[in-house]
């Protein structure tokens, strides 16, 4: 069994080692296609597991609640500086343990309870702090949603994009005070111009939530919002290929109240080890090699999509701008269920996550979809044509899901695969 770099630095607990040996095993052996999901460096992880851990450090640098803080405020602070400068942001708090956190900050800060939100619906590919009923967001403000157009049988225009016309209409209708930008399940780029026209002609506030393509944005392969929106939210471990946390970019005039909102109005104490890893991956993608990494992404995941499409799966808007793939599987086997299909696919190496699709007539908990992604892999080494390969198993692997020899050989097939993309390969203890 492969062992983790950082299996050293464990001594006398043997049943954590073994777990984490196992899970080095598991990332470095299958296939990792889930769109939220990278490999970070190395750095980032010693970051990670480093000696800020023991720091204790409610408030913000020059305004501590505790003692000894002098480090950890040149840390947080070149955190800060180094995110400002890479999105041509005003203000950056970096506090944020998570995107969900991060996300009610800017309510928390910009609206008062029980005011208008306008943001997608989940269904449509929205997140969960967009207005869900299974989230507190939805218990405090009143959220409107908007989606995405119909599908249509025309290649040329196969709908289920923004519905512009849509958000506009609701947003006459219902005069939200913050209209949100931004998706967790949606291939296609999103213009932040047009959200800022639609903001300005009812008089609300923009946020513009980009968790996902982050990474893409700071690297130019989207376009940047931070020049459009009130607040930028987004989380640092999908394509920005950092520690798992959050983060927030806003206009100066709302930097009190949304810092307040972090602290002391959600969370307590950050994560200083987590900001000194945010640290990190910040200069890591403010490197020339991190915009060629995220234009390799956007041209995995096109080519996937093709690929994808050539064994019979239908996707989702007709394809993508970004790193995710979305699958309508019914066209491939009406039969099949997204739930039935991650499992499959877990067993034959090739993690994926259930997803729904557009007007989905199937539950959360079962899905017509699956949300595929390509950072982890781009990360690995892994060009176009490694994911074709990866298509070609995948739909090998749903057609045959009934014969655990091929689902054996397939798991083989991508253990071979793989062992040629080890992102880790010059880094073992």
């Amino acid at each position: 069994m492969a062992h983790s770099p950082f299996d050293a630095w464990i001594t006398g607990d043997d049943e954590v080692t073994s777990l984490l040996a196992q899970e080095w095993t598991r990332q470095i052996s299958s296939v990792q296609l889930i769109a939220s999901e990278n490999f970070t460096s190395p750095s980032v992880m010693a970051a990670t597991g480093s000696i800020m851990t023991n720091k204790y450090a409610e408030g913000y640098p020059g305004r501590r609640y505790y003692g000894g803080n002098q480090v950890v405020d040149e840390m947080e602070d070149l955190a800060r500086r180094r995110l400002t400068a890479l999105f041509g942001a005003e203000h950056a708090n970096v506090q944020p343990h998570s995107g969900a956190n991060a996300n009610v900050a800017v309510y928390q800060a910009l609206l008062n309870p029980g005011d208008t939100i306008l943001a997608m619906r989940l269904d449509q590919g929205g997140h969960l702090t967009h207005g869900s009923p299974a989230s507190i967001t939805s218990k405090i403000w009143r959220f409107v949603s908007y989606g995405v157009t119909a599908r249509s049988d025309d290649p040329n225009e196969p709908g289920e994009i923004i519905d512009f016309d849509n958000v506009r209409d609701l947003a006459l209708k219902e005069r939200p005070k913050l209209i949100v930008a931004g998706a967790t399940a949606y291939s296609r780029q999103i213009d932040p111009v047009i959200f800022r026209e639609i903001a300005d002609e009812v008089g609300a506030l923009l946020m513009f939530d980009s968790a996902h393509p982050a990474g893409l944005i700071a690297g130019g392969s989207h376009p940047n919002p931070t020049p459009y929106a009130d607040a930028v939210t987004f989380t640092t471990h999908k394509t920005l290929r950092g520690p798992r946390g959050g983060a927030i970019l806003c206009r100066e005039e709302h930097a009190k109240k949304i810092d307040s909102a972090v602290f002391p109005g959600q969370q307590g104490g950050p994560l200083e080890h987590a900001i000194a890893a945010k640290a990190v991956a910040f200069r890591e993608a403010s490197q020339a090699s991190f915009h060629t990494y995220t234009e390799q992404v956007v041209a995995n995941a096109r080519a996937f999509a093709a690929a994808l499409a050539a064994e019979g799966f239908r996707i989702v808007s007709g394809g993508t701008d970004n790193h995710q793939v979305i699958l309508d599987l019914r066209d491939f086997d009406a039969e099949l269920n997204g739930k039935v299909a991650q499992e499959v696919l877990d067993r034959a190496g090739i993690t994926t996550n259930r997803n729904q699709i557009p007007d989905d007539p199937r539950s959360p908990f079962i899905t017509s979809g699956l949300r595929l992604g390509t950072p982890a892999q781009t990360t690995a080494g892994m060009k176009e044509g490694e994911f074709g390969q990866i298509a070609s198993l995948l739909a090998r692997a749903l057609r045959q899901r009934e014969d655990e020899a091929a689902i054996t050989q397939i798991r083989t097939e991508i253990g071979e695969l793989c062992a040629g993309f080890n992102p880790y390969a010059n880094f073992v203890s």
